[in-house]
């Protein structure tokens, strides 16, 4: 890749989203630091992106040093952004959900569902939502509705049944 400036080699490669339309841009090392991007910082671009940094440097010196499993070390996850193994997951759950919420402003999947996969996540959705509809008609005290949603519960779980799911 070029730098889009002046055709030198680019080292750094970011692409950005904004209103649905997708831009690359490509900058050599001198661009990158006019723009200003330090390429040799101890806080990789991955950070910047990610929104990590100082919080994430916090967390770091709270808990463990490197997955147990793998022995991928946390500023390596740090620089890379990438895994080694599952139980990385759970070794640097503090940062990925950090990373997760700074990136798609939610910790909880909100977009499209897979056909294969969609009915049984359309169900628990349901059932939770009803199960919310049904505690607060009991603290209403609407014991007529509170039966009608109890009954709507029963007839989602034995759809989801029916689907082969369990919910």
């Amino acid at each position: 890749m070029k730098c889009d400036i002046c055709e030198k080699d680019a080292v750094v490669h970011l692409t950005q989203v904004v209103n649905g339309e997708m831009k690359e841009v490509h900058l050599c090392e001198e661009h990158a630091k006019a723009q200003g991007i330090d390429i040799h910082s101890p806080i990789s671009i991955t950070d910047i992106l990610m929104g990590l940094g100082e919080d994430s440097q916090n967390i770091q010196s709270e808990l463990s040093p490197a997955c147990p499993r793998c022995g991928m070390a946390r500023e390596e996850f740090r620089k890379t952004g990438r895994l080694g193994c599952s139980d990385c997951y759970k070794t640097f759950m503090a940062e990925l959900a950090m990373a997760i919420k700074a990136m798609h402003h939610n910790t909880q999947h909100v977009g499209k569902i897979p056909a294969r996969e969609g009915v049984q996540t359309r169900i628990k959705s349901q059932v939770a939502r009803l199960q919310k509809d049904l505690d607060s008609a009991i603290v209403r005290e609407d014991y007529e509705k509170a039966a009608q949603i109890r009954d709507q519960i029963a007839e989602a779980r034995a759809q989801s049944d029916e689907e082969g799911g369990a919910v």
